[in-house]
């Protein structure tokens, strides 16, 4: 039976075995389960080694944890434990392929939630275990900044910036598992911020926003709204690296919520008269800092030559880089400094099994990270993504040009 630990017994220190295409039964293309549940989605899919869709699944928890204002990780765990065998048959059975026929199944094991990401993992290790396939632990933020090449040839080296409710960073891709740590967030992710105004805001009771995440009601409100009329400071203005800070924001808002409440006369869990401006101020000013931290990514990596001359290209990535304010300012910085923007299509941003499964193709191709069904693997609910540079980051000490955000709805 498999224990999980949260500490100690890292991946790296686990036996690393390259398997042939003949390994299990043999077949013309081999084939990846992918299996994701590292947060509030139980995602299965099956993919071929060109990147083909055989099938997938997907069981979202979005409404539970909505009605609940918050992910609760025991609720999470239990909706995982509840849906994950139904999804992953439901991925196979829409693929057309047995158990048997996998070459392979990849699965989250870091980071994430630990009571999410241990169901994932025991429903893995048995599946490979009693069908005899090579396992294959992935990290979520690979995945997120893999995804890009499942859908076009994107070349190595390219710079990333991953953008979710539960993370934020900025890194060089220079190979499947080789990635250069530029910045990262240092107290909470954007995706996390927008979900916590819109809560102070009870945008549920929007009639708009009922049925949204978050994210979702911020940006939907934002369009009708004036950023003008409330200006937060965009954080770290006077700090010169890549890293990410959201709290101090969030407080700003927080405290401008609760201004305008008393203006008002109205107490917390009503809806404010301007949530559409507060919402477009804070969507632009998340919006300001994700941009302001990539263009000193770029140039750093201009100045170090870490990207190509010829086609240099950012993948913006992760549940937030649905928003289209947001890609819209991260354009005005590729433009200005000749980078290539990709995004993804917002259906592949969100968590999904897909995703999962084109990281093990990847992994499968150059033999990296293969282990054999019998090893045992430890989830790691933090686990940081590649080399850290962050510090000569912050010693190049590269000051931003003034570049104006205008940005339309």
């Amino acid at each position: 039976m498999t224990m999980f630990l949260t500490k100690a017994n890292i991946l790296h220190r686990l036996p690393q075995v390259c398997f042939p295409a003949s390994f299990g039964k043999a077949h013309s293309s081999r084939l990846v389960l992918g299996i994701e549940t590292s947060c509030d989605e139980t995602g299965a899919a099956v993919l071929d080694e060109t990147g083909q869709i055989l099938g997938e699944s997907l069981h979202s928890q979005k409404e539970v944890h909505l009605r609940t204002g918050g992910i609760i990780p025991t609720v999470a765990q239990q909706l995982h434990r509840e849906n994950i065998e139904r999804v992953v048959h439901e991925a196979l059975q829409r693929s057309n392929v047995d158990a048997d026929q996998l070459s392979a199944v990849a699965t989250t094991v870091k980071p994430g939630l630990a009571l999410s990401l241990g169901i994932g993992l025991e429903f893995s290790q048995r599946f490979v275990r009693k069908h005899n396939k090579p396992f294959i632990p992935i990290h979520h933020m690979e995945a997120h900044a893999l995804t890009v090449r499942m859908l076009q040839p994107v070349a190595f080296p390219f710079l990333v910036l991953l953008v979710s409710g539960g993370h934020s960073l900025l890194a060089v891709a220079r190979g499947v598992d080789d990635f250069l740590l530029l910045g990262h967030t240092l107290d909470e992710a954007p995706g996390d911020t927008l979900d916590k105004v819109a809560r102070r805001l009870s945008l549920i009771k929007h009639p708009q926003c009922s049925t949204l995440s978050g994210g979702q009601a911020i940006e939907l409100l934002a369009k009708d709204g004036d950023r003008t009329r409330f200006r937060f400071r965009t954080p770290m203005g006077q700090t010169h690296n890549c890293c990410f800070s959201f709290a101090g924001l969030r407080n700003q808002v927080t405290m401008a919520i609760m201004k305008k409440e008393a203006e008002e006369g109205i107490r917390q869990g009503s809806l404010l008269s301007c949530v559409n401006d507060i919402a477009a101020a804070t969507q632009h000013t998340i919006a300001s800092h994700l941009a302001k931290r990539t263009h000193r990514a770029i140039l750093f990596c201009k100045a170090n030559s870490l990207l190509p001359e010829r086609n240099p290209t950012l993948v913006l990535s992760g549940g937030v880089a649905s928003n289209q304010y947001i890609r819209k300012a991260l354009s005005i910085v590729t433009e200005m400094t000749g980078l290539h923007l990709l995004c993804p299509p917002a259906k592949f941003c969100t968590d999904n099994g897909v995703m999962i499964a084109w990281n093990g193709v990847e992994r499968l191709r150059e033999g990296k990270g293969i282990l054999p069904p019998d090893v045992d693997v430890f989830y790691e609910p933090k686990a940081p993504l590649g080399a850290d540079i962050t510090a000569e980051v912050e010693a190049a000490a590269i000051r931003l040009p003034s570049v104006r955000m205008k940005i339309l709805n």
